[in-house]
């Protein structure tokens, strides 16, 4: 099976020479690789896939003879993450990434899906996975996240998908998954917030739409961004044609954010992302 070698570290002159060097002496094949060195923080980003049976743990004391004072590294089998998806109401990207998943089209490995509504219980279903209906109505917010925890916990999850589902995390709950939450929204904000952003982009008028794949973080719909698309419209779409075409290009969004998170292709660095495609 492929290996996955992620490397964070300080940039230096010979940095790719020195760690192909310490693979090649723990007996791995370097079977593909991409680098990239970031200006702005002297980062420097390396993501290689590997083939060979050497421990971890024998990689890693190769290349700590390297001398990389802030550095972070990470080999790891190229298998199926394992995720939940969060849902509300709204089917399109649940849908999608459920058909992707039984077609084993992504790197993905869907344990569960929990919602605030039941809705969605009989797609999910249809696709033989557990189904966790958690009303939010009459509780706490901090009821209602415990209850999350506590089948996240069980599951124990390398990501959770939010795949338009429709309620605000508390910095507490995103601190517990930091860096595993990944949310997807239209490419509206913040110009038309509130309901119906499809009826207000078509009352000024827009001339393109598009979605926004994001790691979630305290600041609302800020986080470090994955993945991005846009499609052009005109003037002859209807609001509602407006949001048929917003949820085509969600979807798409999501699922290649999807692709690229559970492949170990995106590092974050600061409030943005490296993304090695």
């Amino acid at each position: 099976m492929r290996q996955v070698f992620m490397v964070e570290a300080p940039d230096r002159p010979g940095l790719v020479h020195e760690i192909t060097g310490a693979l090649f002496r723990s007996g791995l094949n370097l079977m593909e690789n991409q680098e990239h060195v970031d200006p702005d923080s002297g980062r420097f980003f390396m993501r290689s896939e590997l083939e060979g049976s050497a421990e971890p743990s024998h990689l890693l004391a190769t290349l700590n003879e390297l001398h990389l004072p802030g550095a972070t590294f990470r080999l790891r089998p190229l298998k199926p993450r394992r995720a939940v998806m969060l849902v509300s109401r709204e089917h399109h990207c649940a849908a999608d990434l459920l058909v992707r998943h039984t077609f084993q089209e992504l790197n993905l490995h869907l344990v569960s899906v929990i919602s605030n509504h039941s809705h969605l219980g009989w797609l999910v279903e249809k696709f033989g996975l557990p189904f966790h209906h958690l009303p939010a109505e009459r509780v706490s917010r901090e009821t209602h996240e415990s209850q999350i925890s506590a089948l996240l916990e069980a599951a124990d999850p390398e990501l959770i998908i939010l795949a338009r589902y429709m309620r605000i995390l508390s910095p507490g709950f995103v601190a517990r998954w930091e860096g595993r939450i990944i949310n997807i929204h239209h490419s509206f904000l913040p110009a038309f917030v509130g309901a119906r952003p499809y009826q207000q982009a078509f009352e000024r008028g827009v001339k393109i739409i598009g979605a926004t794949a994001h790691f979630v973080s305290d600041d609302l719909d800020q986080g470090p961004i994955i993945a991005q698309d846009v499609i052009p419209v005109d003037h002859t779409y209807s609001a509602k044609e407006l949001a048929r075409a917003g949820r085509d290009v969600e979807q798409r969004v999501l699922a290649a954010a999807v692709r690229l998170v559970t492949e170990d292709r995106v590092f974050i660095c600061g409030r943005r992302t490296i993304v090695f495609p």
